[in-house]
């Protein structure tokens, strides 16, 4: 019993809508340059009371329910997230604690390749203890963006996915890749608040716990090593691109999907994205888009789905799985 099945999915949006139309009014911009260039007509904000544990314990929740379980199965919950609950102790403590979780539980911030970390981590603990693994990626970016910042605003927002992994004799996961360039970790950070810059009246006065972002940077980079990854996955599993299904992507904004298209040679119909309704909800995004596909019933017995991220560090990562039985 060294593979696992995805047993149970569910996630957690905030009913709170901002959108395009809203951010183009205050921004002075037109509604279909936002649309052309991020590809998102609203996005979720939490309200007051909801926190990315929150989000987290709601998502996990859900899962757990379509599953069949409870936190007391659960030996591992691993919650991928770069918008933390607070500094310390860590997120997943708040969610161990409101899910009852009654094994381990530690955090994964590898910012928006979060989840496929996560997946891949969970998968290789999974072989050394086979029991059910709670995986849940919780970001809500929208408390780290700088009201006047018209490029992140109009890109992100908040919510969380959650995935149990059970053991199963048959392996889901067919091959994977990960990868980080940490030379490249000031294209997307937050300066202010850790060792590096402890937090002082002039962190705050000079605006420096607001993420800043290298768009350019960004948009090159992440084409560049998701296209890499995703090369690296089929070629460790002796496929082409032409045997995929389903391609899960980071739901980053609409051109960095389209580039990582047109770069690898997936074709459109594959694509499976719900950016337009959530905007780019970081660790969360996979796993969200992958319960709309659930929901809708896409994923089929047999089915190969190829999941591909990245995020600030830089990281990466992807990971080919062929598709057990679970169906919605």
């Amino acid at each position: 019993m060294d593979g696992f099945d995805i047993a149970g999915w569910g996630i957690a949006v905030p009913q709170q809508r901002v959108t395009t139309t809203e951010l183009a009014a205050r921004f002075d911009v037109d509604e279909d340059w936002i649309i052309s260039r991020c590809g998102i007509q609203e996005r979720r904000k939490i309200e007051p009371g909801q926190t990315t544990a929150s989000l987290a314990i709601d998502a996990g929740r859900a899962a757990l329910e379509r599953a069949g379980l409870t936190g007391k199965d659960i030996a591992h919950l691993i919650v991928a997230s770069a918008t933390p609950e607070q500094l310390s102790p860590a997120t997943s403590a708040f969610v161990q604690h409101g899910l009852g979780v009654a094994g381990s539980a530690h955090d994964v911030n590898a910012e928006c390749s979060g989840f496929i970390y996560g997946l891949i981590f969970g998968a290789a603990m999974m072989k050394m203890d086979p029991r059910p693994i709670l995986l849940i990626g919780s970001d809500t970016h929208s408390t780290q963006i700088n009201p006047v910042d018209r490029d992140l605003s109009i890109l992100v927002g908040d919510g969380a996915g959650a995935i149990v992994l059970t053991p199963t004799e048959q392996d889901w996961m067919l091959a994977w890749n990960l990868g980080a360039d940490g030379s490249r970790q000031d294209s997307l950070r937050v300066q202010a608040g850790g060792s590096r810059m402890p937090t002082s009246a002039t962190t705050f006065a000079d605006g420096l716990h607001y993420s800043e972002i290298k768009g350019n940077e960004i948009y090159l980079n992440a084409v560049r090593f998701t296209v890499r990854s995703v090369r690296a996955t089929l070629e460790q599993a002796g496929l082409t691109v032409d045997d995929v299904d389903h391609f899960v992507p980071h739901q980053a904004n609409i051109r960095i999907i389209n580039s990582i298209l047109d770069h690898t040679g997936l074709k459109p119909c594959k694509l499976v994205t719900n950016l337009w309704k959530y905007g780019n909800t970081a660790s969360a995004s996979m796993p969200i888009a992958m319960f709309d596909a659930l929901e809708e019933g896409r994923f089929k017995k047999g089915d190969l789905v190829l999941l591909a991220g990245f995020g600030a560090g830089m990281t990466w990562g992807s990971a080919l799985l062929k598709w057990g039985g679970v169906s919605a």
